[in-house]
């Protein structure tokens, strides 16, 4: 994987109670059009996650599509997948960089703008940050933001140098456009898109409008 590549301003976060459910999910939006995938099976095991993992990234290998995996440092390497997706509890950021090497993406989850911050400070490749509002699809939620959350801590950053800020948590179409005009990077999705791979080319769109930043 080379870096200096752009991200997408895409990611979708794989989701379903099985392999199978795993799977057909990653197929549908990359028959979509999706070109970033991170892999989230958070009840498997050892075991299940490294087979879903090495199914995935074939068929990301296939669509030409960027395959990262949640949590799991030493799995990405031995899967060689494109990366990794690091929360506030998972391994450090510098110790996933000792095992992966420095082409590898290594993206952190936010909520704060002090998680930001040492997001910035670890060098991570781009911030999840979220939630942007209540989601069923991951557990362990943290405080949400909404859209005045997101503004408020962006006022406080420089964009320019500030890595790739990807909002997160129970977003739709319909949100896209204003999380851009106020300087977010990209979206990462996982239910929506599941139940509407037909909004693909809006997504992308409203994702590559150019913007008046107003925050």
């Amino acid at each position: 994987m080379n870096k200096s590549r752009r991200l997408p301003r895409l990611m979708f976060i794989s989701d379903g109670k099985d392999m199978d459910e795993q799977l057909a999910g990653i197929q549908l939006v990359l028959d979509a059009g999706v070109e970033f995938i991170q892999i989230r099976w958070k009840d498997a095991t050892t075991l299940q996650l490294e087979k879903l993992a090495e199914a995935a990234k074939q068929l990301c290998k296939q669509y030409k599509a960027l395959c990262i995996i949640n949590d799991f440092p030493m799995l990405a390497k031995s899967i060689d997948t494109d990366g990794v997706h690091l929360g506030l509890e998972d391994d450090a950021v510098i110790s996933a960089r000792k095992q992966l090497g420095a082409h590898k993406i290594i993206g952190g989850t936010a909520n704060t703008l002090e998680d930001v911050q040492q997001r910035i400070a670890e060098d991570c490749d781009y911030i999840g940050l979220g939630p942007f509002r209540f989601t069923t699809t991951k557990k362990k939620l943290s405080p949400v933001l909404g859209l005045q959350g997101y503004s408020n801590l962006l006022r406080n950053l420089d964009i320019n140098t500030t890595p790739p800020i990807y909002a997160i948590g129970g977003i739709t179409i319909n949100d896209v456009q204003e999380l851009r005009k106020i300087g977010i990077y990209g979206i990462a999705l996982s239910g929506f898109l599941l139940k509407n791979p037909q909004a693909m080319p809006q997504l992308n769109k409203y994702l590559y409008e150019e913007f008046e930043y107003s925050r």
